[in-house]
C-alpha cells in the first residue's frame, strides 16, 4: 500500500537549513573565542530535578524516564522519588566538596512540592533554571500556541528569576524557542548545535544555545547503554581535555552534561561522581560555570 502523498510533504523544505534560528558555518570558518578568565575551555553542570506521575500521558510520547510497569508501577516511581529526597543531596555535597556551581534545571512541579529542596540548593549559592512544568508535560507542535504560552507562564510563575531553560525530555515545539525569548528567558539548554555559545535568533528576540551534549548525559551512558559510573566519568573527563588540548587550533569551547539525581545519586556511583568533579574542578586550563553566567565569560579573539 502506497504512502498518502500528504505523508511527504513538510512545509518547511527549502535549500539550507530549515529554521532562521542562526546561519550554517563549518568549525574552521568563524573567528575564534576566548574566556575572559584566560581558560582554554569551559564546563558546565545540569542537575535535572523531575517529577514523574504515576500515570503519564503516551502523547506525543512517554519521556525517557517515566514508568515502564503497567500501573501502579512504585518500583520506577520510588526510584525517581529517592532522586529528589537522598540522591540530590549526595549531589550537593560533591560539588560543595569542590566549590563548584551547577545549574539545577527544575520542575514547575518539583518547586511546588518540595520547597526545603529549592532553598537548599538557593543557599548552596547553584543556579535555578526552568525544566517547563513535569515529565507529563512535553512541548510538541500538536499543542495550541496558547497551551504551549500556558506551560511556558506557569513555569515562569514558579521559577521567576530562572534565566536559562530545558525543555522537559528536550523536545520543542516550532515555536518554543520565541515563546520562550517573548517570557524573558535568556539561555536555551535543548540544542546542542555548536561547540561554544550559539547566538539564536527568535521573532521575540534572541538566546544563546549552549551544548548540553546528551552523549555524555548520566541517564544516556548508565541507564541507556548499561555502561559503568567509571566509565561515564572517564568520558566526561576526556571532553575536558580535548577541549583543552584543542584550544590552540579551535579557541575557547564548552560542553555540558548531566547528574540526575536517581541516576548517579545512587551510593554506588558516589565515589564516581566525586572522582570526576575533583578531576575537573582540579584541571588545568578549564573553567566551570553556571549555564546562565557562561555566555558573558566568551568574547572574541582580538588579534
Amino acid at each position: 500500500m502506497p504512502l498518502p502523498s500528504e505523508y511527504l510533504t513538510y512545509p518547511f523544505r527549502k535549500h539550507g537549513f530549515d529554521h532562521e534560528h542562526f546561519p550554517w558555518t563549518p568549525d574552521t570558518q568563524r573567528p575564534a573565542l576566548k574566556l575572559k578568565s584566560g581558560a582554554k575551555a569551559a564546563a558546565f553542570i545540569i542537575v535535572p530535578l523531575e517529577f514523574f506521575p504515576l500515570n503519564p500521558p503516551a502523547a506525543p510520547f512517554k519521556h525517557p524516564g517515566a514508568m515502564k510497569t503497567p500501573y501502579p508501577d512504585l518500583r520506577h516511581y520510588t526510584t525517581r522519588d529517592y532522586g529528589n529526597r537522598v540522591g540530590v543531596f549526595r549531589i550537593l555535597k560533591a560539588l560543595a566538596a569542590h566549590d563548584v556551581q551547577a545549574t539545577f534545571a527544575v520542575n514547575a512541579e518539583v518547586s511546588e512540592r518540595y520547597p526545603p529542596l529549592i532553598r537548599a540548593i538557593e543557599d548552596a549559592g547553584h543556579e535555578i533554571a526552568a525544566h517547563g512544568v513535569s515529565t507529563a508535560h512535553i512541548h510538541h507542535d500538536g499543542l495550541s500556541v496558547e497551551d504551549e504560552r500556558a506551560l511556558i507562564a506557569r513555569a515562569r510563575s514558579a521559577l521567576p528569576s530562572a534565566k536559562a531553560w530545558l525543555s522537559p525530555a528536550r523536545n520543542e515545539s516550532y515555536r518554543t524557542p520565541e515563546l520562550l525569548a517573548e517570557a524573558g528567558y535568556e539561555v536555551l539548554l535543548d540544542w546542542e548545535a555548536d561547540q561554544r555559545p550559539l547566538a539564536f535568533h527568535t521573532p521575540a528576540g534572541a538566546l544563546t544555545a549552549l551544548p548540553l551534549m546528551h552523549e555524555l548525559s548520566d541517564f544516556k551512558l548508565m541507564v541507556d547503554n548499561r555502561q559503568q559510573a567509571d566509565h561515564w566519568a572517564d568520558q566526561i573527563l576526556e571532553a575536558a581535555r580535548f577541549h583543552v588540548s584543542d584550544h590552540d587550533r579551535a579557541g575557547a569551547q564548552c560542553f555540558g552534561f548531566t547528574l540526575t539525581p536517581y541516576v548517579v545519586g545512587q551510593p554506588f556511583r558516589i565515589q564516581s561522581l566525586e572522582r570526576l568533579i575533583a578531576g575537573l574542578a582540579g584541571m588545568d586550563g578549564l573553567e566551570l560555570s553556571t549555564a546562565s553566567a557562561l555566555p558573558s565569560r566568551f568574547e572574541k579573539e582580538t588579534s
